[in-house]
This record gives structure tokens, sequence and C-alpha cells, in this order.
């Protein structure tokens, strides 16, 4: 074989798998190194995708013309929008996937993708020329070269699991650890520290009674991730609630002088927005009760995931405590829940197109750069693998804004600030969430995915389908009047105040009691209208368009004025610094300024102003010394 390629992306994770598949699409000859051909795309933790700001994520990632959409929903067996009694900005879809399935879906979308070769062994040494990486060795003896290498190995660098006093080497349970490589990647004055992550026990649902434990189903309408899909193809199964009490809590405090987290046999620091129950326990000492999801892993197995329970605790100690909750009095388990300690790489010493600083054609994404998520993991993924064609071809880098992406926000954090523990994306960590919603993503990436090379000419055809029907159809909202003798008696039955004098359609869907739908049966020639605009569409197309188009209308002055804000941040966006300051010798600005500054050397006045420790001062220094 001819171990010669223009990408080599070390890791199938959700990272990996993004990374190399859109390496490919974009026409570059491209290698996929992964331990075990068997778990490609893993879900380490839960099996599921999406949630708050994370499903927006996953959006983005299909409209850029990304898979890990398209796999989710063909896996999905419970698809639920969540956040929906709250404003647009903050929806956000989330599917449980069946486990199985998932990994040998994006098997098949690996193994169907041109230019792309996989390629089963371990990487033990990066091989950099001139400060330049240009290869690998492996642990089957085999040396790789390519033009560029994007490392996306999870937890695997020298990962260390624990269950109680117990700990061995392993990247995922059952699973060797990665020796070697990061020790080859440092060596070249790349920074690294350990972080710590954990997963909960897996439970036989035949040994569950669910007559105690509250039932909880997904949507009953069809929604999906991918802009692409139609219909569901698997058997939508139910979740499940039940609660821990205080004779669960007296057992786990039992196991507390045995907990690696206690007892300084951890020392790394764990993801705060996914504690372990004894972290729970610990932080929160009054809580008499915390609720558990009790979580299928697929169609076809007895297997489930108790979401919330992750420990590493004794696993004598975790399975008596189960037992105290009464759903679980006969349970039996297929393994205890664990907790694995693994190395990642400081992602402020990284470009914004990931890659590294300090060795050239040198691509990080996903938990190696101090994340956590599946969907983080995979919004690296694609970056780095379309920044990592761009770097070999000579073009510049593909940089998502933060008025742009969650994506943009999420890699612009991680870079800036840098991080002190797992990097978990909420909604909150986006200043422009009006414009970030998952509703829009196809209207915000689609174009770009397909200027670039990703996105396909079906999803761009798509796109611009889309967008020419929702703005027909606010076209006959603005310019329909409705008279209040026709409409006034219908407002009333759905519970909004009837029309003192007529107004604009546009107008009336502005309130928050009043949807299109509602008003359509109302109002005949708008019935006619959206049936004119939308036909030939099927009955999920049609419910897309609607909610985009909704969205749009009502939150019209609020998208308007978000528009504006960050339009102003595009000012100090444009303004280019990196490299035009000698910021220690600064005496203009604080002595935190000068370091912070030197550490992360920023490529604009936009992204200095988001270093922790920045002042709004300093930044005027800058401009001063600017002329501006």
């Amino acid at each position: 074989m001819n171990f010669e390629y223009d990408i080599i992306v070390v890791g199938a994770g959700h990272a990996g798998c993004e990374a190399a598949a859109a390496a490919a699409n974009m026409g570059a000859r491209t290698c996929l190194m992964t331990m075990d051909m068997n778990k490609i795309a893993q879900m380490s933790c839960n099996p599921a995708v999406g949630g708050i700001a994370k499903g927006q994520i996953v959006r983005e990632i299909d409209a850029l013309g990304g898979q890990m959409g398209i796999v989710t929903d063909r896996c999905s067996i419970q698809f639920r929008m969540l956040n929906q009694s709250k404003g647009p900005a903050m929806w956000s879809p989330r599917a449980q996937c069946d486990r199985g399935k998932f990994i040998w879906t994006w098997r098949e979308v690996l193994d169907h993708t041109p230019n792309l070769s996989i390629w089963q062994d371990q990487a033990t040494e990066l091989l950099v020329e001139d400060g330049k990486a240009t290869g690998l060795k492996t642990l089957l003896g085999a040396t790789f070269h390519a033009k560029a290498i994007v490392i996306t190995a999870g937890t695997f660098l020298n990962g260390l699991m624990h269950i109680g006093r117990v700990k061995f080497p392993g990247g995922r349970i059952a699973e060797p650890a990665a020796t070697g490589l990061t020790e080859s990647i440092t060596r070249h004055g790349i920074r690294c520290g350990r972080m710590k992550t954990g997963t909960p026990v897996r439970i036989d649902k035949r040994s569950v009674d669910f007559s105690k434990a509250e039932r909880q189903d997904g949507d009953a309408h069809y929604s999906a991730f991918s802009f692409l899909s139609e219909g569901r193809m698997l058997k939508q199964l139910p979740c499940w609630i039940v609660y821990t009490n205080e004779k669960v809590h007296e057992v786990l405090r039992t196991g507390f002088d045995d907990s690696p987290l206690f007892n300084g046999q951890i020392q790394s620091i764990g993801p705060r927005y996914c504690p372990s129950i004894e972290t729970k326990l610990h932080t929160f000492p009054d809580r008499n009760q915390h609720m558990l999801f009790l979580e299928p892993e697929g169609e076809d197995t007895n297997e489930m995931y108790l979401n919330g329970f992750s420990s590493s605790l004794p696993m004598d100690v975790q399975i008596e405590a189960l037992r105290q909750i009464p759903a679980f009095k006969d349970i039996e388990v297929y393994r205890p829940g664990y907790a694995i300690e693994y190395d990642y790489f400081d992602p402020s010493q990284l470009k914004h197109s990931l890659e590294s600083k300090i060795v050239s054609h040198l691509f990080f994404a996903g938990q190696v750069n101090g994340t956590t998520g599946y969907e983080e993991a995979a919004g690296q993924g694609i970056m780095a693998g379309i920044n990592a064609v761009r770097r070999i071809r000579g073009d510049e880098p593909v940089v998502l804004q933060r008025d742009q992406a969650y994506i943009g926000v999420l890699i612009d954090d991680l870079v800036t600030k840098g991080v002190d523990e797992p990097y978990r994306m909420f909604t909150s960590r986006a200043e422009y969430r009006i414009l970030l919603r998952q509703d829009d993503a196809d209207m915000r990436l689609t174009e770009l995915g397909y200027r670039i090379g990703l996105a396909t000419q079906q999803r761009y055809d798509r796109m611009k389908d889309k967008a020419e029907r929702i703005q027909q159809i606010i076209d006959f909202a603005d310019n329909f009047s409705i008279k209040p003798v026709l409409i006034n008696a219908g407002l009333e039955k759905i519970g909004t105040t009837p029309l003192q004098h007529g107004c604009k359609l546009s107008e009336l869907l502005g309130r928050p009691q009043v949807s299109i739908k509602r008003l359509m049966p109302l109002i005949q020639p708008f019935q006619k209208a959206i049936d004119k605009i939308c036909k030939d569409c099927s009955p999920t197309r049609i419910d897309e368009i609607i909610e985009a188009t909704e969205v749009r209308i009502k939150y019209k002055g609020y998208i308007e004025r978000e528009r504006q804000m960050a339009e102003k941040m595009v000012r100090l966006e444009n303004i280019k610094i990196k490299g035009r300051f000698d910021y220690m010798n600064m005496n203009q600005i604080t002595i935190e300024a000068r370091q912070k500054l030197t550490a992360i050397d920023p490529e604009t006045l936009a992204q200095a102003s988001r270093i922790p420790g920045v002042s709004p001062s300093d930044v005027n220094v800058l401009l001063v010394l600017m002329g501006r």
C-alpha cells in the first residue's frame, strides 16, 4: 500500500468522522485512522444527539454539508424539541439514538465516501519537519505521510479509568489507551493537561419495574435534524423518569472514602455541567432527591442508560444504592459507571482555523481541545477537516463568526479564552442567539458550505427553494389586509383580543397567541396562498417552511436589532492586530492584559476584547495606538 495522503485524521469519534468526511467530500485524498473499525462514532456515554445549544450545532453541521444530522435521523428512537415553552432562540432538537445502528450507519457513510480510506491502527508518533507536520508512525510499524494531520483522539491519549480504588489504562471500557502520541506532540512545545469525564451504569431493562417509573414520550409529530430528512425510519421508544431518595444517598455516602474524586486518586477536573452522582451529593447536601432518566440504548437491546447517575464509586456501592430506588429493587446491570482521565492540548495555542500556532499543518478537534460532548466535537471536526483541505490548497481558512454560528462561538471561546474545565456549549454563551436559531441554520451556512465545495447541489437548491417560499409567505402577510368583521369571531375562539380596526396579516401574526396554522382556517385567501406556495411539498417540508416563516415574522424586530448589534462588532473584527504590537513593552495597558495578549496573540481587536483580563480601556489604548 502507498501510505501517502493529503489529509490523515487520527481517531474515528464524532470529530474524526466529520473531519474525514468533510476533507474527502471536498476532494482531498483522506485516511481515517482508528484503533477499532467496529467502534466508529461510538457514543461512549449517552446514546443521544442534541440538546440545549448542542442541537443547534448539529443543524449547523448539517447545513454546511456534514453528516451527523443525517445519521442521527436514520437512527433516532425518540425525538424531542426542547424548550418550546420559550422563544425560538432557545428551541433545541434532541434525539435518543440506537447506539449500534448509529455506529454502522456512520460506517456505511464513510465506506461510501469517495477519496476516503480507513486504516485500523494506533498512531504513536507525530512526524514533524522544519516546524511542519508531515506524517505519523503507528503501532503496527507503518509510516504515513500527509500534507496535513488532524488529531481527534478523544479520551484515548494516556486514558486512565477509575471504579472506586480500581484503576486501569483505557480509552473507553474494554478498549486500550493510546500511548506515546501525546509525548511526541508536546516535545514540539505544545502544552497538554489532564481532564476527567465519566459515564453511568448500564441497566438490563428486564430487571426494571416500569410501573414505578414515570413514562416520557417523544414528540408525536415528525421533526428532524437534517434539512434533507423526510420521515422516521425506526420505532419510537419511551424514556422513563425515576428519583433518588435518602436511602440511595446513605448508601452512596458509604463509598466516599473509596471515591477517586474525594480521596486524591483523581487530580484532574471534570465537566461542571455533567457532574457525577457523588459530586451532586457533595455539592447539594440538602437535596433529598435527584431526577434520573432511564433511556433505551436501541430498538433491539435490553440495555438501558441511566442519565444523571454518572459515577466512579465502587461498583458494589453503585448497585446497592440503585436497589434503594423502587423501580430498581431487583436491578441487574451490564457494567458499573466509571470515570476516565485523559490528555488534552491547550486550545489557546490554536488559530481560529484549529491549526496549531506552533506546528503548521497540524490541526486539533474534539475532546483533545478540552471540550465535552459529541456535538461540540463534531462541530470542531467539520471545521478542522474543511480548513485542513484549504490549508494544503493555499486557500484562506473558513472562520465562522460569533453572529454566524454556535460553532463560531465554540471555537472562538476555545482559542481566545482557553479552558480550565471541560467546555460545554449553552445558549447563554452566544450573545447573538436570536440570530443563531435552529430553524435557520441552513439560511446561515448552506451557501458557504456550497461555495467551499462541501454542501451538495441538492442541498443548496433545497435551501434556495425554501428561502423563496418563505419570502413569498412573508410578502403575502405584509400586504394582505385583515378586516375586523371577518376575523374577530375566530380570534375570540383562539383566545386573543378582537381587532378594533383593520391591520396587515403580519401585524396580527406578531401576537403570541396567534400562529400561521391557527389563522389559515380563518382566512381563506391565506390558506389558498400557502397551498399554492407550498404545492409539491411534503407535509414535513411544509411544517419546516411555516415554522421558519413564523419565527421571522414574530421576531422581526428582535432579529433586526440583534443584527445591528452584530454589525457594530464587525468593525472590531475587521481590525487586524496580530503581529502589530509588542504587548510586554506596552506600559499603557495593565500587566494582566500584557500577559494575556502575549499568550493568545489575537488576530483581531474583537478577539482581544473577549480575552479574560483585557478591559475596555485596554482595547481603547490599542485603538488609539492604531490611530483609530
